[in-house]
C-alpha cells in the first residue's frame, strides 16, 4: 500500500476526514431546532418528534461496532466512498419525507451508514498520524470538530430553517458528501487488518438488539418505571448485553475485542464519552426547547444563542491543546467534567420571563470551557496502545459511546422532564412554569451525571504525561 508521506496531502486528508465526522456528528442535532416546524408540518406526536432524534443516534450508535469490523476488513477507504453514498442517498429521502413514520426511517437508515463512515474515518486518522505531536495535533483538530459538532448543528439548523426550510437540514448533507467524496478519491489511501478476517455475526446481532431494547426500555419509562413492558424491554437488553459480553470472550475473532475496552484509560476515556453524548444530544435539545418554545426565539436566533458555547469551545481548544502538552490529559479529564457540570447547575435557574443573558449565556461559557477541555484529550486517550488490527472496533466504539450515551440520555431526561413538567401542572403551575420546571430537572440530572464524568477521569484516566501522550512510532496499517 501507498502510505501518505507527503505532509501536505496528510494535512488535507485530515481535511476531509474532519469534515466527515463533523456532518455525521452535527447531523444528530441539526433537525433539533426544525422539529417545531416539522412537527407541524408533518403532525408528529412528541413521541415521534423524540424518535427523530432517537432512531439516528441509535442506529448509529448500535452499528458503529460493526461498521469499525467492516472498515477494518473490507477497506478503509472503500468503505468510507459507500458510506458518503449511502448517507447522502438517505439525506434526500429524510429531506423528502411526507409523514412522520418516512423521516423516522429515513433518519434510522442515516445513522446506519454514518456507523460505517465514522469509524473508518476515524480508522484513516489513525494510521496517516501513528505517534508524535502531528498525531496530537490532529487529533486535537479531529475531536475539537467532533465535539463542536453538535454545537454546530443547533446553529447551522437555525440558519436552514429560518431562511430555506427544515428540510434543508437533511438536504444540506449532499453538499457535505459530494466534496467529501472528491477529497476520498484525491487524498486517500486503501488500508485494512491483514490475515483471516471473519465477521462476529451473533455478536452483531446481541449488541444491536441489545441496545436497541435498552434504549426503547427508558423511552416507555415515561410511562411508569414499574410498568410491564419497561421492565421486559430493559431486562431484555441488559441480558441480550451479558451474552455479547460473554460472546466476546469466546470467539475468535470478537466484533469489539473485549482487551480494547479493558484497558483502565481506554474504557474511562470511552465512559466519559457516553456521558458527553448524553450531555450534547440529551440534555441540549430541552435548552433549544425553552429558547422556543418558553421564550418565544425563531430557529436563528435559538440556533445563534447556542453560539456562546461554539465560540469558547473553539476559543479555548488551542490553549488546552499547549496546557495539555505540558500538564498531560489527567488534570483535563478531572477539571473538564466539572466546569461543565458547574454550568448544567447554573441552567437550573431559568425562569420562563429570564434574561438569555444572565440565565443562559454564563452556562454555555462554563460549559464551552468544560467540554472543550474534553474534547481535545478524549478521541486521543480512547485510542492509545490500540493495536492496527484493532483500530477500526476501537474507533467505533469512541462514536458508539457518544451516540449510545445520547440515546440513553435523551430517554432518561425526558422521562425526569415529563414527570416534574405534570408534577408542577398537577401542582397548579402554569404551562410556562411547568416547562422551565421539567428543563430544570433535565439539566440538574446532567449535572450530577458531569461529577461522575469527573470521578471517572479520577478513577480511571491514570499514569504519566508521557504514558499518557505516547511519542514513539506504532505500525502502519497496510
Amino acid at each position: 500500500m501507498s502510505t501518505l508521506t507527503n505532509t501536505t496531502t496528510r494535512w488535507w486528508a485530515l481535511v476531509v476526514l474532519a469534515l466527515v465526522q463533523l456532518m455525521v456528528v452535527l447531523d444528530g442535532t441539526i433537525v433539533t431546532i426544525a422539529l417545531p416546524e416539522a412537527q407541524a408540518e408533518l403532525d408528529l406526536t412528541d413521541v415521534q418528534r423524540q424518535w427523530v432524534v432517537t432512531a439516528y443516534a441509535l442506529a448509529f450508535g448500535a452499528l458503529l461496532l460493526l461498521g469499525g469490523r467492516i472498515a477494518d476488513y473490507w477497506g478503509r477507504k472503500r468503505t468510507f466512498i459507500v458510506g458518503l453514498i449511502g448517507f447522502g442517498a438517505a439525506s434526500v429521502w429524510g429531506g423528502l419525507a411526507q409523514s412522520g413514520v418516512e423521516l423516522i426511517v429515513a433518519r434510522g437508515v442515516q445513522g446506519a451508514f454514518a456507523a460505517i463512515l465514522a469509524p473508518a474515518a476515524l480508522a484513516m486518522l489513525t494510521v496517516t498520524f501513528p505517534s508524535g505531536r502531528e498525531r496530537n495535533t490532529a487529533f486535537a483538530i479531529f475531536g475539537t470538530v467532533a465535539g463542536t459538532g453538535a454545537a454546530i448543528g443547533l446553529l447551522l439548523g437555525g440558519v436552514l430553517t429560518e431562511f430555506a426550510s427544515w428540510r434543508w437540514c437533511l438536504l444540506v448533507n449532499v453538499i457535505f458528501c459530494v466534496i467529501a467524496l472528491v477529497g476520498a478519491f484525491v487524498l486517500l489511501h486503501e488500508s485494512k487488518a491483514e490475515g483471516d478476517n471473519r465477521y462476529d455475526i451473533w455478536g452483531t446481532i446481541t449488541v444491536t438488539l441489545g441496545l436497541g431494547s435498552l434504549v426503547y426500555g427508558f423511552t416507555l419509562a415515561e410511562h411508569g418505571w414499574a410498568s410491564v413492558d419497561t421492565i421486559v424491554f430493559l431486562a431484555v437488553g441488559v441480558l441480550l448485553l451479558i451474552a455479547f459480553v460473554l460472546i466476546q470472550a469466546r470467539v475468535k475473532q470478537p466484533l469489539l475485542p473485549l482487551r480494547v475496552v479493558a484497558n483502565s484509560v481506554r474504557g474511562g476515556a470511552f465512559l466519559i464519552q457516553a456521558i458527553i453524548g448524553a450531555v450534547m444530544i440529551g440534555s441540549m435539545l430541552y435548552l433549544t426547547f425553552h429558547f422556543q418554545i418558553v421564550l418565544g426565539m425563531s430557529p436563528l436566533v435559538a440556533g445563534l444563542a447556542n453560539v456562546a458555547m461554539t465560540v469558547v469551545i473553539f476559543a479555548c481548544t488551542p490553549l488546552i491543546t499547549k496546557l495539555m502538552n505540558r500538564v498531560g490529559p489527567r488534570p483535563m479529564m478531572i477539571a473538564g467534567p466539572l466546569f461543565a457540570a458547574a454550568g448544567l447547575f447554573y441552567l437550573t435557574g431559568i425562569t420562563p420571563d429570564g434574561s438569555y443573558w444572565t440565565q443562559v449565556l454564563p452556562a454555555l461559557v462554563l460549559l464551552g470551557i468544560g467540554l472543550s477541555m474534553l474534547f481535545v484529550p478524549v478521541q486521543n486517550l480512547a485510542l492509545i496502545g490500540v493495536e492496527p488490527h484493532d483500530a477500526g472496533a476501537a474507533s467505533a466504539t469512541v462514536n458508539a459511546a457518544f451516540n449510545i450515551g445520547g440515546s440513553i440520555g435523551l430517554a432518561v431526561f425526558t422521562v425526569i422532564y415529563a414527570s416534574t413538567e405534570a408534577g408542577s401542572l398537577d401542582a397548579g403551575a402554569t404551562l410556562p412554569t411547568a416547562f422551565t420546571d421539567g428543563y430544570s430537572a433535565a439539566f440538574f440530572a446532567s449535572g450530577i451525571i458531569m461529577v461522575v464524568a469527573a470521578a471517572v477521569g479520577f478513577a480511571f484516566i491514570r499514569g504519566t504525561k508521557e504514558a499518557l501522550m505516547p511519542t514513539s512510532e506504532v505500525p502502519r496499517v497496510h
